[in-house]
């Protein structure tokens, strides 16, 4: 007996256009996704100094609230990508809404410190449906000149979740405790999931293909046989390591001496993240008018200089500085992220998969590096944190001059 043929898309769809309401749902819903995946992942970061104090634990130990949860989400990329290819793009996005924000409710509650990791651990199982498919299902639906600017939209919605989370649990904290700051992080994801039940439409150009096993094995080798890949990810994991470790210090540094903020003012500094979305922007024109071999290095230097500048005892240049190093890394990731999938279709390996691993690393690496600053922060105060962000840029930057080196696949994107 013959094989089937593989199924064919519909031949008379070819995505939303900008202007329709087809679009304006679909950009809409998956903004409200972003802000609601990145509020939660993040929603323990502004609380460090808060749960050291409850639970009587290190400052090290209090990092693991934010570790457990990405290094969980990056294993979990890994199989949320291929698992949407069987059972649907918009399934698992609505799975993943749905489950991390009452996973969100639960850490609210959670009566130890212990279970408190454990579901920030399985939090970060449940939030990795959307990431996973999100360019996808864009790619999917939209029209093919509209995908750029979707998601542009889709990006920003992650950055305003990732402020989101840190800006509404400390000031909740300082007047009515950890446990409310974080189920009011949960009903600001509940309300988004919801949005995104009511918005999201249902795939019209997507289609299922059988679990291979076998195909899925040879894909992840092929992604993995590149020396470009390689570094690509190491690049990922790295700055973002510099990235959340300074971040995750930053509440410790803000609410001792010489400054001594309580969580809510100390909270407010996380409204230079935005920053990063014009980092990105930026740094994104200049990859196209002068490559990426060139843009990445210039992000790396601005990161670094930005870390160097919170050495300052005023607190206004040290604000400075995390607006400049938040720049920086994000013109960095941005340029990286983008230039994996390219990098992997000219190579002929699959680009969806290479861009789950880039994200795995770049979770494994926000996850250990985030925690190893803890430990920095215990050894040897804000100079330890500086140290430790830079060594991680300095091989960051080692490892961007490499790429220079190495040829590129396709002479059109650099």
């Amino acid at each position: 007996m013959q094989p089937a043929p593989p199924p064919t898309r519909p031949a008379d769809f070819a995505g939303h256009r900008v202007g329709e309401p087809g679009y304006r749902r679909i950009t809409g819903a998956l903004f409200a996704a972003g802000l609601a995946t990145f509020a939660l992942i993040y929603s323990t970061q502004a609380l460090l100094p808060e749960f050291s104090r409850v639970f009587s634990v290190s400052a090290a130990e209090s990092t693991l609230s934010v570790s457990l949860t990405t290094v969980a989400l990056g294993v979990a990329l890994l199989l949320a990508g291929p698992l949407s290819e069987v059972v649907g793009r918009t399934r698992l996005i609505h799975l993943s809404l749905a489950a991390s924000a009452v996973v969100g409710i639960g850490c609210a509650v959670a009566p130890t410190w212990d279970v408190l990791l454990g579901l920030r651990l399985l939090q970060g199982v449940a939030l990795a449906g959307l990431p996973a498919v999100a360019t996808a299902y864009l790619r999917e639906e939209l029209h093919p000149g509209t995908h750029a600017r979707a998601a542009g939209v889709y990006i920003g919605g992650t950055a305003l979740g990732g402020m989101t989370g840190r800006l509404v649990t400390g000031p909740v904290a300082e007047v009515a405790g950890w446990r409310w700051a974080l189920a009011a992080v949960a009903a600001i994801a509940l309300v988004c999931a919801v949005v995104v039940r009511l918005l999201l439409p249902a795939s019209r150009n997507f289609v299922p293909v059988p679990a291979r096993v076998g195909h899925l094995m040879a894909m992840t080798r092929r992604a993995l046989g590149d020396r470009a890949l390689l570094a690509l990810y190491g690049i990922g994991a790295c700055s973002v390591g510099a990235f959340i470790g300074v971040y995750n210090a930053l509440g410790f540094r803000l609410t001792s001496p010489p400054f001594d903020l309580g969580l809510g003012a100390a909270g407010l500094v996380f409204l230079v993240y935005p920053v990063g979305t014009l980092g990105a922007m930026v740094a994104g024109r200049l990859a196209d008018r002068f490559s990426r071999r060139a843009v990445v290095p210039v992000g790396c230097l601005i990161a670094v200089t930005g870390i160097l500048l919170t050495l300052a005892g005023s607190l206004p240049v040290v604000v400075l500085g995390l607006a400049v190093m938040t720049a920086g890394f994000f013109a960095v990731h941005g340029v990286a992220s983008g230039w994996v999938p390219t990098r992997a279709h000219a190579g002929g390996a699959a680009a969806g998969q290479a861009a789950s691993l880039y994200l795995f690393a770049y979770y494994l690496g926000a996850s250990a590096f985030g925690s190893l600053t803890g430990r920095a922060w215990t050894v040897a105060a804000w100079p330890g944190v500086v140290v430790l962000a830079c060594a991680l840029l300095a091989v960051t930057c080692l490892l961007a001059f490499w790429l220079r080196r190495l040829p590129p696949l396709d002479p059109l994107r650099r």
